[in-house]
């Protein structure tokens, strides 16, 4: 009988720490790229000249738009 407690316990440890993580991992994340955003609109108008096209800031807007739409 105490080797089923042992190991039950030991189970729900398990669990706990892998949910534990995975919030604390989500968490740092979420706070990472609100700090690091991975694009921006400098970055954006720098590829659209790199790929030959003038951007205009009505298109700039629309494609950051576009991206945080996705995002969500």
């Amino acid at each position: 009988m105490d080797l089923w407690v042992v190991i039950l316990v030991g189970v729900l440890a398990l669990l706990a720490g892998v949910a534990l993580g995975f919030f604390i991992a989500r968490k740092y994340m979420m706070n990472y790229l609100k700090k690091n955003p991975p694009i921006n609109e400098q970055m954006l108008r720098m590829m659209m000249m790199q790929m030959g096209m003038k951007p205009s800031q009505k298109k700039i807007n629309q494609m950051m738009k576009a991206m945080e739409n996705q995002t969500k």
